[in-house]
């Protein structure tokens, strides 16, 4: 049996501590629910099947039961509420402190890179800088940052993209872009990814003042749609952004580093009894 802290699903866990004892002696939810100090013989059953959460007095009974202390009890606590929060912010602090465990214990989990990379705007800004500024200190990269960034976060930032194989050192100071695929746990990087479009888009609200119209555009409809219609520009918007990449891969050179946001979302709740109507 793994120990916890090669686990990022406490009911994973759970559910694979259940199925080894059960290989190996005359285990049941019973007994389980039982170790675990709780009256219900199914309850268990219920956490590991997501049928039910394990509150603050609950998650302690069953750290005590498996005499979990230290790191690996902490781990435990902040994995259960990675699963269970209600907020993205919530969700997002447990993440980190799990990181944060996991390196004090010197232990490595796929896909910790890439929740690192899209969990900050930094990354992927200084992955374009770099290789397009060869020779140029963190410094000097720091300063052609429009919003704020210290050298220190960008010295950082290319240790990191360098150790993740996501920028290759090619001289001194001098970067290449590799064609590494960022993967790992698909909850944690759709937590990252909510990260950045947030911070993209206070970004976005910030270029309607800081640039003149002529290096920004930023234009919108407001629209009454059916469903059928959502799915067609939903369509177009992805080959759009398609589109895009293709003119980036054929381009040879980079002379500013720019975001584009392709955003769509509702402003009303749905008309009841329109469906088929317009």
């Amino acid at each position: 049996m793994d120990s916890i802290l090669q686990y990022q699903d406490f009911r994973r866990f759970l559910q694979d501590f259940y199925d080894w004892k059960k290989r190996t002696s005359a285990f049941s939810w019973r007994i389980y629910s039982k170790m675990g100090g709780f009256t219900s013989p199914v309850f268990m059953k219920q956490v590991c099947e997501g049928k039910a959460n394990l509150g603050k007095k609950a998650a302690i009974k069953v750290a005590d039961a498996f005499g979990f202390v230290g790191g690996e009890r902490d781990y435990f606590f902040n994995m259960v509420q990675y699963a269970q929060a209600k907020t993205d912010e919530k969700k997002h602090f447990a993440y980190v402190e799990m990181q944060s465990i996991l390196r004090a214990n010197k232990v490595h989990h796929i896909g910790a890179e890439t929740f690192r990379y899209y969990d900050s705007w930094i990354h992927p800004v200084v992955r374009e800088l770099a290789p397009s500024m060869p020779g140029a200190m963190p410094k000097e990269i720091a300063k052609k940052c429009i919003h704020d960034v210290s050298a220190t976060q960008v010295k950082e930032s290319i240790d990191f993209q360098v150790n993740a194989g996501i920028l290759q050192k090619t001289g001194d100071a001098t970067y290449k872009q590799t064609d590494k695929l960022l993967a790992g746990d698909t909850q944690a990087i759709s937590l990252a990814v909510r990260s950045m479009n947030k911070q993209m888009a206070d970004f976005a609200v910030d270029a309607i003042d800081r640039f003149s119209a002529d290096e920004r555009f930023i234009s919108g409809i407001t629209m009454g749609v059916s469903n059928d219609a959502y799915g067609k520009i939903v369509e177009v918007l992805r080959k759009c952004r398609e589109q895009v990449q293709d003119i980036i891969l054929n381009d040879s050179k980079t002379e500013q580093v720019l975001r584009l946001n392709l955003q769509l979302f509702p402003l009303t709740q749905k008309i009841e009894g329109n469906e088929n109507e317009k």
